[in-house]
């Protein structure tokens, strides 16, 4: 049997060189690393963690990560089982010692009798030859592999660095508060005129807003980390520090917008969230690409009015990172349109985190095995988190209609705003606060996932069973 070809070591690649091995298909793993090495690895190991020890929350029933947690460990993932076996104390988070973990990782790798692990760079697009291919190289991809896949993908397949706003739960905006509303009413392309979330800011609050920007703690980059700014994704601390009232003028201007709260009031400088995904649960703070540490963001962006309770599924950043567009160019097996030999797997494709990357990896190789094996397999449900975070990196977004030519995709760590929503019966007689409300809800998307990701498993084993 020919074997399936794995570009990059990493989590992503060493799960899918796994998840095929224990298919009886036959694996080259292709790391480059000691021949060549990058700005953040220190090792020649396999699954290295170059940014932390933190797997982040094991909470299977409140808690996404989690959730994908217990998936991957009932999928049979090498990582969850390596990151298990080397946990060290960090409280409700799954944490792990570095060294044993990636040591873990090698020898299982290096021990499986159908994985041949090759030590050298692939420094443009796969041969011909290698005929089932799945490139893992994460967000550091060497710039001559980049440069290949975005000749055969187009100028625009490849992004080289993000510039992220926070994306907030739709549920947790105040109405009272909010309101919605496009610009002078203007609907779009597939709008209605009520396309945007409106949170208004009179000036004592701008100020305050504005001395809480300048004076936040920024994000500091590794020299490798830092890129040029460009006027179209300033940070929005950096556009403040350009004068008091730029933002006024800029992503906070009030102009074409009534609040129907309080009509007879114009806002001073109001703050637009946009739809961030087909399910209508995540909303994106236009403008708001930052550089301020996680530690002090969500407090500062809570100041504005109607995002007093924001819960975030993602905050704001600016930094190095190659990935691609993955919903116009990947199928919904994580195939490359354009030369479906080629499937891709971990950051690269659009996931954010070490859990995520994983994740992915694991189902490419699952995919990859049954395309071997002349085998039909069906992706996860929607309903579970390997299935919501398949979805959103193969078409769960929102084409940025009104900019034309902008790229309206990025990176996205697994939460529960990439679920289809679930209706919570309520007991008669029984008050829950919101956020009892909330926790009632996740819960009861972590048992609907479960039970589903089992359905699905089952499915699959029966079917590679014939």
């Amino acid at each position: 049997m020919r074997p399936v070809h794995i570009v990059g070591g990493g989590l992503a690649g060493s799960e899918a060189a796994w998840q095929l091995a224990c298919r009886n298909v036959p694996v080259i793993l292709h790391e480059m690393r000691p021949l060549r090495s990058t700005e953040a690895h220190k090792t020649d190991r396999l699954a290295e963690l170059v940014c932390s020890n933190s797997f982040r929350s094991d909470d299977r029933e409140t808690n996404a990560v989690g959730l994908l947690h217990e998936e991957l460990r009932r999928a049979n993932s090498l990582i969850l089982r390596a990151a298990d076996t080397n946990q060290v104390p960090a409280g409700g988070a799954l944490a792990v010692d570095r060294e044993g973990f990636a040591a873990a990782v090698t020898g299982i790798v290096e021990g499986h009798p159908l994985i041949r692990l090759e030590r050298g760079e692939v420094t443009g697009l796969p041969p011909d030859d290698w005929d089932s291919v799945i490139v893992a190289t994460g967000p550091l991809t060497a710039p001559a592999l980049a440069d290949a896949i975005r000749g055969l993908t187009g100028e625009d397949a490849l992004a080289f660095f993000d510039a992220i706003a926070p994306i907030v739960h739709f549920e947790s905006i105040d109405f009272d508060i909010a309101w919605f509303q496009s610009r002078y009413d203007k609907a779009g392309p597939g709008g209605t005129g009520k396309d945007y979330i409106n949170c208004p800011l009179d000036k004592p609050t701008y100020d305050a807003f504005i001395d809480a920007l300048l004076a936040g703690d920024k994000h500091k980059h590794h020299d490798w980390e830092k890129i040029p700014y460009f006027d179209g994704c300033l940070p929005v601390e950096v556009m403040a520090a350009r004068g008091r009232e730029t933002l006024r003028y800029g992503p906070m201007k009030p102009v074409g917008l009534t609040n129907p709260h309080r009509p007879s009031k114009k806002p001073y400088a109001v703050v637009q969230l946009r739809q961030d995904n087909a399910l209508g649960t995540l909303y994106n703070m236009v403008g708001f690409q930052t550089e301020l540490r996680y530690a002090v963001q969500a407090d500062i962006f809570r100041m504005i009015p109607g995002l007093g309770e924001a819960q975030f599924a993602r905050l704001g950043g600016l930094h190095r990172n190659t990935y691609l567009n993955s919903p116009r160019l990947l199928d919904g097996t994580l195939r490359l349109k354009a030369l479906p030999r080629l499937r891709f797997a971990g950051q690269i494709t659009g996931c954010e985190g070490y859990v995520e990357s994983a994740a992915i990896g694991l189902l490419a190789g699952r995919f990859a095995a049954a395309d071997h094996l002349g085998e039909a397999i069906d992706p996860p449900p929607p309903t579970t988190a390997l299935g919501a975070l398949l979805d959103h990196i193969t078409g769960g977004h929102l084409e940025a209609d009104d900019e034309p030519g902008k790229r309206s995709f990025q990176p996205m760590n697994v939460n529960f705003g990439l679920f289809p929503p679930i209706e919570i019966v309520r007991q008669p007689g029984l008050r829950l606060s919101g956020v009892e409300r909330g926790r009632a809800r996740k819960r009861a998307m972590s048992a609907r996932a479960l039970a589903d990701l089992d359905r699905w498993l089952g499915r699959a084993a029966s079917e590679a069973a014939e």
